[in-house]
């Protein structure tokens, strides 16, 4: 019995068997003649391989998988995301020296052979035989070429690319007769470009050009003659040359191509000689793949991008089609953010809320007019670590957000007035806002069920000095919480679910909100980008927009770069202009004298609104320009955070409001993102002051005037009840209504029905 071999258990006559089998298969292709089902080649059953004339006629070849580049709106770069890291190039952008390389170590008779080099057949059968095992192998650079297809048509399915590999005769008649197809079809330059874009190189570079730029960071075409024959040494092998790894193994398998070279004419052995003393000069840049190592803090950002790419059925009639685009890749984006405003949401975050702080900070900044997002960023960066998170506080759930999005306290109260103001209420319409009251009942909805107050349950403002009656202007000033009871229970919930559908306001988790009096005082989860939207409706005089991230996208395939469609911004009234420039007056005066006074600007018109949710455990402040929306939203993602007596930002707080510590990061963000552009004002619109009554309406304190009697300052229902632990410097400060107040006990109980409890990463919910 012969002795078995280390070539896979074959003596040398059966090596030599199964090559001159190979060989006689080659020829047989060659004539084009169809291989019986059975036969002395060991075709195995009948059916378990396709005759040569059964194969199909063409071979498929898929758009090689490449990088995708997403650039901001000035065209510079803030990340590449790719299944395989690889950019085709044109053969003419490929050193010489690469080309010659590749060829001479793995197929040296290229340009003198067809699909098939009998001659190299039977010249590998000899040595393998002489040295008892497969130490050459036989396929040309078009039959490599023709596999790679195969594993690139494979993708990323592992079944699949078992498959594409495995060395069986019947793959080998299929790569055989493709071979032919592409020698007559493409020539061998295109085939010899096709090869070295498609090949696998290691280190996760697929195609020479991204190899280049992974082991000596420059474009294949600057190649050297010793760093070409470095990349040509290792397609046979990636890992075992890797030279990243394994100096030394690879430094021998360089030289061996070098005198490869030399022994073909293709360098003189001079200069093989003098490349092979060079060292192997690793400039090795590391993968950047993925939204992950986007720039310029933009890696939620990117991650939206790649959401809506996978979610808008304007890419592909579902999600698996869209899947195969965004995977081919080759894209290149050009998205809405701006670097400049981006820029100034990262300084602003990174200033006012640390990384390890027990909570974060979320900002999205929108255009008004045209819903391009200008800005998204957050305090604890994209990852999977320690104070890092993939959750992106900024979008909803269906984009990678939150579970519900964040209650957003009184921030909400501004969408009740202007539905009474559609509703044809005044701005100067007066309500008695008692200090304390029952929940109005019957509440209408829009349908014949109202929601009923059936246990007589009782809300309360802020502090017993804050009562009224009071007239718009000051009751949003302050965000008495009486005040808006009263006017949803005047105007019914129907008209504030109108106006909020048109301006798309809708859950975290993308369903529409409740008809529940809750809303009025904002127990729902909203997202920043959500608010921002809604708010950017005011600021563009009653025009609502969709957000859109997505300038444009061109792709390249086969070497032509074609522009994709893209989603645009839809833009439809909300509102009539006066009810928005209404709204835009009132909110001026919640930053001018009200509780957002450390969010306003000083050299140009703004606007916005506090909110601070049950026992501090959201804050926020959305606000805007006539040019420019933003939304911030302070707390904790478990909801668990109650922000009291804690350290943000380096900075203590005994307590955490709407107006302390989102409002001033709104204002630093808003101030960098609008530097040198355009000042532009709101229209005016007169709305009568309530007359002094002795309310206790004194905006005098020194420390911050945000939710302290603006009935949002934690508590029930974002402070329906409790005052601030501390009265403001003066004794009539707005953090505790009457100056050196304490947090009472509620004295009263929640009715069923009134706010939405929210599971799952969100606590109870808001109630402010």
């Amino acid at each position: 019995m012969p002795k078995k071999r280390s070539g896979g258990g074959l003596s040398p006559t059966q090596q030599a068997a199964k090559f001159l089998g190979v060989s006689v298969l080659a020829g047989a292709v060659l004539a084009g003649i169809a291989l019986p089902a059975v036969g002395a080649l060991g075709l195995a059953a009948k059916g378990s391989v396709e005759s040569f004339d059964e194969l199909p006629a063409n071979l498929k070849t898929p758009p090689l998988s490449q990088r995708t580049t997403i650039l901001d709106a000035k065209g510079g770069t803030l990340a590449t995301v790719y299944s395989r890291d690889r950019t085709v190039v044109d053969l003419k952008d490929i050193s010489p020296y690469m080309q010659k390389a590749i060829v001479a170590i793995e197929d040296a008779r290229f340009y003198q052979h067809g699909a098939v080099d009998l001659k190299g057949i039977l010249r590998a059968v000899n040595r393998n035989a002489q040295s008892g095992g497969v130490s050459e192998g036989a396929s040309t650079l078009t039959q490599q070429y023709v596999k790679n297809v195969f594993v690139e048509e494979a993708g990323d399915d592992a079944t699949k690319v078992q498959q594409a590999t495995q060395q069986t005769l019947g793959r080998k008649i299929k790569e055989l007769k493709y071979a032919i197809q592409v020698e007559e079809e493409l020539g061998k330059k295109k085939i010899l470009e096709n090869y070295l874009n498609i090949t696998f190189f290691g280190q996760q570079a697929y195609g020479v050009e991204a190899a280049a730029q992974r082991y000596f960071s420059k474009s294949a075409k600057d190649l050297k003659l010793q760093e070409a024959a470095l990349l040509a040494g290792i397609v046979q092998s990636p890992s075992r040359y890797d030279p990243v790894n394994d100096e030394a193994e690879a430094t021998k398998r360089r030289n061996i191509v070098l005198q490869r070279m030399a022994d073909l004419g293709d360098v003189s052995q001079a200069e093989a000689d003098k490349a092979k003393e060079a060292p192997l000069g690793l400039k090795v840049s590391k993968p950047k793949n993925g939204c992950i190592t986007a720039v310029k803090g933009a890696s939620f950002f990117c991650k939206y991008v790649e959401q809506v790419f996978l979610s808008d059925p304007v890419f592909g009639k579902n999600r698996e089609a869209r899947a195969k685009i965004w995977n081919q890749g080759g894209l290149t984006i050009t998205t809405t953010l701006d670097p400049q405003s981006q820029e100034s949401v990262q300084a602003s975050l990174k200033e006012h809320v640390y990384q390890d702080d027990k909570v974060a900070a979320a900002t999205t900044l929108v255009e008004p007019g045209t819903g391009k997002i200008l800005g998204m960023g957050q305090s604890k960066p994209y990852g999977f670590g320690k104070n890092e998170t993939e959750l992106n506080y900024s979008v909803d759930k269906a984009y990678g957000g939150s579970n519900f999005g964040f209650p957003t306290g009184s921030t909400f109260k501004p969408f009740v007035a202007a539905a009474a103001l559609e509703e044809g209420r005044p701005p100067t319409q007066e309500y008695s806002s008692p200090f304390e009251m029952p929940y109005p009942s019957p509440v209408q909805t829009c349908d014949s069920s109202p929601w009923t107050n059936l246990n007589n349950e009782k809300l309360e403002n802020e502090s017993e000095s804050e009562h009224g009656p009071y007239r718009l202007k000051k009751a949003m000033e302050l965000s008495v919480n009486t005040y808006f009871v009263q006017m949803i229970a005047d105007i019914g919930l129907c008209p504030v679910v109108n106006i909020t559908d048109k301006l798309q306001v809708r859950q975290g988790n993308g369903d529409k909100l409740p008809e529940k009096p809750a809303i009025a005082l904002g127990s729902i989860g909203l997202s920043p980008l959500t608010m921002a939207s809604a708010y950017a409706a005011f600021a563009s005089r009653g025009m609502y927009c969709t957000p859109i991230a997505i300038e444009s996208i061109s792709q390249k395939v086969a070497g032509q770069q074609k522009s994709l469609e893209v989603p645009k911004s839809t833009c439809s009234r909300a509102m009539s202009e006066q009810t928005a420039d209404t709204i835009n007056n009132l909110l001026q005066g919640v930053v001018d004298s009200g509780t957002g006074k450390e969010a306003g600007l000083t050299d140009r018109d703004s606007a916005g609104k506090t909110g601070t949710t049950d026992e501090r455990r959201n804050a926020w402040f959305v606000g805007y320009t006539p040019n420019l929306s933003g939304a911030v939203w302070v707390g904790s993602a478990t909801q668990k955070v109650k922000m009291r007596n804690i350290y943000i930002g380096g900075v203590y707080n005994d307590l955490v409001y709407g107006g302390r510590v989102p409002g001033p990061i709104w204002r630093d963000a808003m101030i960098g993102a609008l530097d040198g552009k355009p000042v532009e004002n709101f229209k005016r619109v007169h709305i009568p002051d309530d007359e002094d009554k002795g309310r206790g309406d004194d905006d005098g304190d020194d420390n911050g005037n945000d939710d302290g009697n603006n009935g949002d300052d934690g508590g029930l229902i974002g402070g329906l009840i409790g005052g601030g632990d501390t009265g403001g410097n003066n004794g009539g400060g707005t953090d505790g209504g009457t100056g050196g107040g304490t947090f009472p006990t509620p004295t009263f109980s929640i009715p069923e029905g009134w706010w939405q409890g929210q599971s799952n990463g969100n606590g109870n919910g808001g109630r402010g």
